[in-house]
């Protein structure tokens, strides 16, 4: 009977004793989450990265280049035909290669009409070179005919103007990639006969179109 009430006085003094595993589950799980929260608090804040706003490219003579149109929508396409390319020049071409492609065009369509002209006037019209006869000899074989005095003033014409036309449409060697046009110019516009370019895009393209067909024709005439 003493030992019954000897354990029972025991176990009620035993429930008013403070307890010390409340404290350390607490501290560890106080650990715990620290050690969950601080990579989260190492977690930076990433910047968006910009975006690039879209290039604004200035008309060239009421040109705005156009991706969706064949050579960027220069003019020179005409019926029956249209777009013709079979040799596939212009494909994958960026703007500038277009543009060079363009100046190429128009340049050697000038020439070839300055050559069908001398043709014509060379073998059928008096000319200063041989004493305002007509020299009845085709063009080809008139030329080794020409004195050097006369030549020598010919050529150094073209070169200055092909220097002229380098220095206004071409950018300087070392000044950026070789064999590019300025983003300023427009294929072929070195400033001659400004008086007489449209005032429009309409016209503007007419007149334009009307030059590289009448060129294309002439290389093929002078071919």
């Amino acid at each position: 009977m003493k030992l019954a009430i000897l354990s029972a006085a025991i176990a009620g003094a035993s429930a008013f004793a403070p307890s010390t595993t409340a404290p350390q589950l607490t501290a560890l799980r106080m650990s715990e989450v620290e050690e969950v929260a601080a990579p989260v608090a190492a977690v930076e804040e990433v910047a968006e990265p910009a975006m690039p706003e879209a290039e604004l490219v200035a008309p060239l003579n009421y040109w705005v280049p156009d991706e969706s149109a064949p050579c960027f929508g220069l003019p020179g396409a005409v019926a029956p035909l249209g777009f013709f390319d079979p040799l596939g020049f212009s494909k994958g071409k960026d703007v500038d290669g277009v543009k060079r492609l363009r100046e190429a065009e128009v340049m050697h369509g000038r020439v070839a009409m300055m050559a069908t002209i001398g043709y014509l006037i060379g073998e059928s019209t008096p000319t200063i070179t041989y004493g305002m006869d007509v020299h009845h000899t085709i063009a080809n074989n008139q030329i080794p005919e020409v004195p050097g005095t006369v030549l020598f003033p010919f050529f150094l014409a073209i070169n200055i103007a092909e220097a002229t036309r380098a220095a206004i449409g071409w950018v300087e060697p070392g000044l950026g990639p070789l064999f590019t046009l300025r983003k300023t110019y427009y294929p072929g516009d070195i400033g001659f006969g400004a008086g007489f370019k449209p005032t429009n895009a309409k016209d503007f393209n007419t007149m334009q179109t009307k030059e590289l067909q009448n060129g294309r024709l002439a290389m093929l005439a002078a071919a």
